[in-house]
């Protein structure tokens, strides 16, 4: 399945929520105090499928609404750039505000979402939101590298302002039953998902990181080292975990593909995925704006880019392990 095929069948998954006149409604329209949600990017399905979600997501959604957003973002990857005009079209629609900077956008909203489809700008994006002191969700890949991931999180930590960031795919429906105990204690995965590679972006981070986020969902943190055999058409990433678990990751770019997997436990073997909608993960965003307190914390994905840039080392040395960096 390739990429805009999937993100289309995504928005599609809320088309139910786009066609209801409270989706609609003016998003300047008064919002109680607290409640204003800016977006930075426009350059992705994301921005216009969350907006539609909390316009009509009713009381699950605790009186916020999108307001106002800074539509740029990727600066040089054409499949964003093409979006980008339709997508600013249709959150206008939405009745949210369009804005010419970020400097802008904080003077209006309380709560950020940074949705820029390339994790490159997301560092230099997120910065002035942290020394604003306004909590931020940041979308997938929350950095093109390990290195911008962590200062990202340094950054939240030094201006004291929380931030999160997931795939959707960790809140899938199978996935959380397992995290739930479905299984007992999960004692090995196998997730498999499409992996187009971005040259800009180390190769899981760009779209694979739905797979490797899912995987880490189940297996929790503690990965060891990892393995990766690459060829043109697909990836196999096989991590080792410290207590001996082995998790794997199969990386497609030829042929069928879709984002889910299977999980092994103590008690019985469970599915995980297919990816079905976003409204899980926005009603965690939401959930994240009112608390403050993210579902997941900053040591696991970071823990997730150490798989990931240990997975490029291991392509580079031609499939032998790579233990994975200290977080």
């Amino acid at each position: 399945m390739k990429r805009r095929n999937f993100l289309l069948t995504s928005a599609l998954s809320v088309a139910g929520y786009g066609v209801m006149s409270e989706a609609f409604k003016p998003a300047f329209q008064k919002v109680a105090p607290g409640k204003r949600i800016g977006i930075i990017g426009l350059d992705t399905s994301h921005s216009e499928v969350f907006s539609k979600l909390i316009h009509a997501g009713g009381e699950q959604m605790r009186g916020y609404r999108v307001v106002a957003a800074y539509p740029h973002g990727s600066r040089d990857i054409p499949s964003a750039l093409k979006m980008k005009p339709d997508i600013i079209k249709a959150v206008q629609s939405l009745g949210v505000e369009i804005v010419d900077s970020i400097d802008e956008l904080l003077t209006k909203v309380d709560v950020v979402l940074l949705e820029s489809n390339d994790g490159r700008p997301h560092l230099e994006q997120a910065l002035p939101v942290f020394k604003a002191g306004k909590r931020i969700f940041i979308d997938k890949p929350i950095a093109a590298t390990f290195s911008d991931a962590q200062a990202i999180f340094k950054a939240s930590e030094q201006y004291n302002t929380p931030v999160f960031t997931s795939s959707a795919l960790r809140f899938d429906e199978h996935v959380q039953k397992v995290v739930s105990g479905s299984v007992g204690q999960v004692l090995g995965a196998d997730v498999y998902t499409p992996a187009e590679l971005e040259k800009s972006h180390m190769d899981l981070a760009w779209y694979a990181i739905h797979g490797v986020e899912m995987l880490f969902t189940v297996m929790g943190p503690g990965c060891k080292s990892v393995t990766r055999t690459y060829t043109e058409g697909a990836d196999l990433v096989t991590g080792l975990w410290h207590d001996g678990r082995i998790g794997t990751v199969r990386g497609i770019r030829k042929g069928a593909a879709n984002i889910a997997g299977t999980a092994f436990g103590e008690k019985g073997i469970a599915p995980l995925g297919p990816f079905s909608s976003y409204e899980p993960l926005v009603k965690q965003i939401i959930n994240f704006f009112e608390t403050g307190q993210p579902p997941v914390q900053p040591k696991e994905t970071l823990e997730i880019f150490s798989f990931i840039a240990a997975a490029d080392e291991s392509r580079k040395k031609s499939g032998k392990p790579v233990l994975l960096q200290k977080v």
